[in-house]
């Protein structure tokens, strides 16, 4: 993320870096997956790891100070106190002198110092007296400027939550048996509470519950799980999940990532559900011994900052090749080495763009700031680019099209009627569950008047569960009623639930599952969904009390008992974002698990055309090719896997299109990194919010919508300064080049270059606040460098058609010809220089009339304002001796105007004609 292609020479660039290291800790699983590097660690780490697979669990909980039923709130704060927070240290924020001494130790200052001595040795003390002034204020500002930008990192980064569910026991439970015993004293003990807390706050001994989605918030002993398969892709680089059990199968086995009964922090679940205890927190853990390992090797640069530094090589190559050939021309013309070697550094200054990282760190920071209060916190600054570039949208429908409050419509039997039984079973499906419980189960577990009716808590005993995943798309639990007999009990999506159905019940009597019923079943299931309503079939399995652990094996031979049908209506928001989006140029296609005919209902009530639906199936039987052409043609994806998401994903970006994926779910990771832009929600699932670059935090389309815009200008800003830039120090080669030829004396002295380029780059310090025209908002905006160097060789030689008016003017007019009056020369030529960089800035922000249709933002207005009034002070005031410049004659400032006037009607006249020809960004 961070790394760039300048590391070594120019290692002062792309200062981002130095806010991007608040996000490392969120990034960091993707880099110990891409570098693949510190697969070892300390052979102490692994025995302990090794030790702790091995020991009996109460023993082991014993040694942790810990109990089945976790630690109270009194010992987890005094473990804490002891151990520190859950956190793994990546880059720990620098000391502030540190800091200083990075924003100082940069190429350009380092050379501003080598000419700061050489000046001094000269004795020209006035040249070391502003050059050490220009490297202190560069410094200072940096300085002032990353600080701000960290800050505001901090707090962008505290807005994204990551909790864990963890047991907490009453503090009377440890004390109830001394005061029984001595005291005869009977202690009321609460039950132990689940909790939610974010990970920082886990120590060892805590026990937590893990389900499907869930991030191991730690190294973490198993004490349960049932059909617990974790992805160890981050530490091991497989790809497929790894089954995990309670207990430790082969006691031979001496690589901890082998072992059965041990999560690592920072894997996932991916099925199943599980109970374990944390062992190590923080660096103690797996990962913390990994993680410093990993800070040292940057991930890959991004295509913005790849695209920045071919503009920087572009431009330092200039400098390497301009100031040799300025030093040798001058050398040859004036015969002055000392002098030449001065004005040649000074021009190598003047060519180097030692603002564009400030101004990359501070437009990134800045953006990110506004993107916050728009409920959009950016995890991967590097990811805006990408976001004002997004032209497709795929998103899921629940939640961002609807309400995301869904609630139980109908119950019914398997014909249609109103059934309270099939109530019962979704009931007790959903009550004993212990995995992921989403909005379906919220909805049925709201009746809590079946609770009461069943006696739930005395009647029913949990046996077993069998968890959710994808591939079965429905889960079971098994309960005993009075002990007397097993019940399994399955909730999930029509077609999986048919597909282990062999009868359904009518009534009291079960009848064997004909066509002729399969057929009428689906009937009123696809009558439920035409009216918008997501259906989820029940089915029951009558068992004997013969065993107490199931499997997927054990969902055969099911009887479908109804359906529970849910609602979940459109967002009132949806169409109104929907056309926003639009407007701005964003396709949106909605990638959904669920059926076609309710994904089309809602899709029409939002506006979006819902006469063609792509289905998984179609997508599965699709080869590459075909899909690459399917997802042109539909907007629309019902029935989808993971995998399915995934493909869609990929066959749109290699169609050229820069694809932001929206999803809270585990089955949306892999969309989600594959996605050029990937987007998740506070309250999605820990995996979903790891694999993505931006957080929302309302889940919402009309939020979106406005981090987008906000992006866009973001990404607009930075550009207005890399055209700038690299347009106005193309210019100044040529001047340079023409004036050293031909000219008997230095056209400028190297302080007064020195001067005017300082002032200059401290007028584009408002760029970042500056405001962008609505035609660059209406339409993505991509990177291509190609644009920059284009712009370049249209615009750069404009400021040196009048650089050279003015070498005319004060030689022919002002008679500024000779040695002796090349301070009129040189005051002349410093003003209309410094005027006409300050002022591109404008010319180029807009493809409008500057200042009439299209007016720049108040902070910078008023700083090229100021800084083009000390560039007329400087040579008209009391300090013009100083900088060895002089006081202009009256007539000047008649042409001086008419140049500006030109110089600003040539500008607008090459953008239109560059603007029709290449469009204008």
């Amino acid at each position: 993320m961070k790394r760039t292609l300048l590391k070594e020479l120019f290692a002062g660039f792309l200062r981002t870096r130095h806010i991007l290291r608040h996000f490392r800790r969120l990034a960091l699983l993707e880099s110990v997956t891409r570098t693949g590097v510190g697969r070892e660690v300390p052979p102490s780490l692994a025995q302990q790891l090794v030790a702790a697979a091995t020991s009996d669990i109460p023993a082991l909980l014993e040694r942790l100070e810990s109990h089945v039923d976790g630690l109270s709130e009194t010992q987890a704060d005094t473990i804490r106190a002891r151990v520190g927070p859950n956190e793994v240290d990546h880059e720990k924020p620098l000391r502030w002198w540190v800091h200083l001494w990075h924003c100082y130790k940069t190429p350009f200052s380092l050379l501003l110092s080598v000419l700061a001595v050489v000046s001094y040795v000269t004795h020209d003390l006035k040249a070391t007296v502003v050059i050490s002034a220009m490297v202190v204020l560069a410094t200072l500002i940096r300085f002032v400027q990353e600080g701000k930008s960290n800050r505001a990192a901090d707090r962008l980064k505290a807005m994204v939550h990551t909790t864990a569910t963890v047991v907490r026991r009453d503090p009377s439970e440890e004390a109830a048996p001394l005061f029984d015993r001595y005291y005869g004293v009977h202690l009321h003990v609460k039950p132990a509470r689940r909790v939610e807390l974010p990970i920082k706050l886990l120590v060892p001994g805590d026990v937590v519950l893990l389900s499907a989605g869930d991030m191991i918030p730690a190294d973490c002993r198993l004490l349960s799980a049932k059909d617990l398969f974790v992805s160890q892709a981050a530490m091991t680089g497989e790809s497929l999940p790894v089954e995990k059990f309670a207990e430790q199968r082969d006691r031979s086995v001496a690589n901890p990532l082998e072992l059965d009964d041990i999560l690592f922090m920072g894997t996932t679940v991916v099925s199943g559900s599980a109970t374990a205890v944390v062992l190590t927190t923080g660096n103690r853990t797996y990962f913390g011994a990994l993680a410093q390992r990993v800070t040292a090797h940057d991930p890959a640069p991004t295509q913005f900052q790849i695209g920045v530094n071919r503009v920087s090589w572009l431009l330092i190559r200039f400098m390497f090749v301009m100031a040799p050939l300025v030093l040798a021309i001058n050398v040859a013309t004036k015969h002055d080495w000392l002098e030449a070697v001065l004005f040649a550094l000074a021009v190598a200054v003047g060519l180097t763009p030692e603002m564009l990282p400030m101004i990359v760190t501070s437009t990134l920071a800045k953006g990110a700031v506004m993107m916050s209060r728009r409920k959009v916190i950016v995890k991967r600054l590097d990811a805006i680019q990408n976001f004002g570039a997004m032209n497709v949208l795929c998103t899921d429908k629940t939640g961002t099209l609807t309400q995301d409050k869904i609630f139980l419509a109908r119950n019914t039997d398997v014909w249609g009627e109103p059934s309270d039984a099939v109530l019962e079973y979704a009931y007790l499906n959903s009550y004993y569950q212990t995995g992921l419980k989403n909005l379906l189960d919220v909805a049925v577990l709201n009746h809590v008047e079946v609770h009461r009716e069943l006696e739930v808590g005395t009647a029913f005993r949990k046996v077993d569960e069998i968890p959710f995943d994808f591939q079965r798309r429905r889960m079971s639990v098994v309960v005993a009623e009075h002990d007397a007999h097993h019940l399994l009990i399955s909730k999930g999506a029509v077609e999986e639930i048919l597909a282990a159905t062999t009868r359904v019940r009518h009534g009291e009597i079960d009848e064997p599952l004909t066509p002729e019923l399969l057929a009428r079943v689906r009937d009123v299931t696809a009558s439920l969904n035409g009216e918008g309503l997501r259906v989820v079939a029940v089915a029951v399995k009558e068992m004997p009390p013969a065993k107490e652990v199931y499997g997927v094996a054990d969902e055969s031979d099911l009887t479908l008992i109804g359906y529970v049908a849910f609602l979940d209506p459109p967002k009132e928001s949806s169409a109104p974002a929907l056309k926003a989006l639009a407007a701005h140029g964003v396709a949106v296609k909605v990638l959904t698990g669920d059926n076609e005919l309710v994904t089309a209902k809602i899709c029409k009530e939002v506006g979006l055309p819902a006469n063609s639906i792509l289905l998984g199936a179609d997508v599965e039987r699709m080869s590459d090719q075909e899909l690459a052409a399917a997802v042109e043609a539909h907007d629309l994806f019902a029935r989808l896997t993971p995998v399915h998401k995934e493909r869609i994903v990929r066959r749109l970006k290699d169609n050229g299109h820069v694809v932001g994926f929206m999803g809270d779910g585990i089955n949306d990771a892999a969309a989600l990194r594959t996605a050029d832009i990937g987007i998740s929600v506070d309250s999605g699932v820990d995996i979903a919010k790891e694999a993505a670059d931006i957080i929302l935090l309302e889940k919402s389309l009309l939020v979106l919508e406005e981090g987008v815009v906000e992006g866009r200008k973001t990404f607009a800003n930075m550009l207005k300064y890399l055209k700038m830039t690299a347009s106005s120090n193309f210019g100044n080669v040529f001047s340079v080049l023409v004036a050293s030829a031909f000219l008997p004396f230095l056209p400028m002295l190297p302080m007064q270059l020195l001067v005017q380029n300082l002032l200059y780059d401290i007028s584009q310090i408002a760029i970042p606040f500056d405001h962008v025209d609505e035609e660059l908002l209406a339409r993505p905006q991509r990177w291509n460098p190609g644009d920059i160097g284009r712009f370049m060789l249209f615009f750069g030689p404009i400021s040196s058609i009048f650089d050279i008016t003015t070498f005319l003017m004060m030689w022919f007019v002002f008679g500024a010809n000779t040695v002796e009056a090349q301070t009129l020369f040189q005051s002349g030529w410093f003003v209309v220089g410094l005027l006409t960089q300050t002022l591109i800035v404008h010319m180029i922000r807009t493809r409008k009339i500057p200042f009439i249709e299209s007016r720049a933002a108040r902070p910078l207005m008023v700083m090229t304002g100021v800084i083009m009034a000390v560039g007329l002070f400087l040579p008209m005031g009391p300090l013009s001796h100083y900088f060895k410049l002089q006081p202009l004659p009256p007539l000047y400032f008649v042409f001086l105007p008419l140049i500006l006037l030109a110089y600003m009607g040539l500008t607008q006249a090459m953008k239109g004609f560059y603007a029709r020809r290449f469009g204008w960004q």
